[in-house]
């Protein structure tokens, strides 16, 4: 890497630094001030013997420290949504600086082409979204937890329990429970009822508390009863006890009951993951000899091939938006910065868009790859017509 390349890497990677750092701290400071009642409110309690407050001093000390433990791990993931906006935003500040003190002008003097100026941007740029895909994958769904308390639970480190309503598992059967603990992955007061390919019920098993394995539910105390009639739940006692059970498998497990109880958790699912869950439901479908849920595994595809999509769709578009701020001679930075944003907002909003939407026809791993496929085409053309 030339002195060059070297200067104009440092130069967007402070951009990018500095740009990141004055967003972030935007948007904690307006959580902060709309719902700084429920921080405080959670610190003044917070260690305190039961039924008594903190004092003021040490409620203030650990209102900071609730907030602080309730935002580092929403930036770590603010980071990857964020990253493609201020990818361009970053770009388009460091040829400014360049532009403005003519050293494009010097560059092209000395014999450099613009392509040549434009490589340690799009180096940077791979290298961040690398970091993002490696935060996405590695980082993310370990702070899962985190990621899905509200203000009121600042401070603290598990996810509770909730009860689980009667819930398809993606072959016909259903699943319901008093209590679903999703720190340990356990389930209490466990009813089961399992159909037959024409969606009447067969068999009910209950369990007074379940165990997940990775493949199916261990169960302790689990008893099964044939449905006589193949009624419903309620004709339960006028089935056949068919004795002990142990274990039930299905494609229903914790991380499924996660997702259905806190919406943020399936942005927190790695690549491997999604591959993981919709591999697990496939295998259970082939195995109950009925078809699998394709739109819960059309979904966890979206997830999967989604992610690679916008980053590759975030190159792109700082690739189409390069010979803006990239030209020849000095131009007005101001201007040229308003003929860039509607093309950087519809190329960053188009591929986000076109990752998340299911294309008819198409499987979701090549639906999703519409959107670069076409910003790859604009790019080419633009670049292209890039004077050097």
């Amino acid at each position: 890497m030339s002195i060059l390349d070297r200067y104009i890497a440092r130069q967007y990677l402070t951009n990018v630094a500095a740009l990141l750092v004055i967003i972030a701290s935007f948007v904690v400071v307006i959580d902060v001030s709309i719902n700084l009642d429920d921080f405080v409110e959670a610190a003044s309690t917070l260690g305190a013997p039961e039924g008594e407050t903190n004092p003021p001093v040490r409620t203030g000390v650990l209102t900071f420290l609730v907030i602080t433990d309730l935002w580092w791990p929403r930036l770590v993931q603010l980071f990857n949504f964020l990253l493609g906006l201020v990818l361009v935003a970053a770009m388009g500040f460091t040829c400014t600086q360049l532009s403005r003190q003519r050293e494009f002008l010097a560059m092209l003097a000395a014999g450099v082409g613009l392509h040549r100026v434009a490589l340690p941007l799009v180096g940077v740029a791979v290298l961040l979204t690398s970091v993002q895909a490696l935060n996405q994958e590695i980082l993310v769904p370990r702070i899962a937890p985190l990621l899905a308390r509200t203000h009121d639970e600042a401070g603290q480190r598990g996810l509770g329990t909730s009860a689980v309503p009667l819930t398809p598992d993606g072959v016909g059967n259903l699943l319901r429970a008093q209590t679903f603990d999703a720190d340990s992955e356990t389930l209490s007061g466990v009813y089961i009822q399992q159909r037959d390919e024409t969606g009447r019920a067969e068999r009910i098993i209950t369990a007074e508390s379940a165990t997940w394995t990775g493949s199916g539910w261990a169960l302790v105390g689990g008893r099964a009863r044939s449905l006589s009639g193949g009624t419903d739940s309620g004709a339960a006692s006028a089935g056949r006890d068919m004795g002990a059970i142990e274990f039930v498998e299905t494609s229903l497990g914790p991380t499924e009951l996660k997702l259905n109880r806190f919406q943020t958790y399936r942005q927190a699912l790695s690549f491997r993951q999604a591959g993981e869950l919709a591999s697990h439901s496939r295998r259970v479908a082939e195995q109950a000899g009925v078809e699998p849920d394709a739109g819960a595994i059309a979904r966890l595809e979206r997830i999967r091939w989604g992610r690679v999509s916008v980053m590759v769709s975030n190159l792109l578009s700082l690739l189409i938006v390069i010979p803006f701020y990239v030209t020849r001679e000095p131009k007005n930075m101001a201007l040229q910065s308003l003929r860039c944003a509607p093309v950087a907002i519809i190329s960053l909003m188009g591929g986000v868009l076109a990752a998340s939407a299911a294309v008819p026809g198409l499987p979701p791993a090549v639906g999703v790859f519409i959107g670069p496929m076409v910003l790859a085409t604009i790019a080419i053309a633009v670049l292209s017509a890039l004077k050097t």
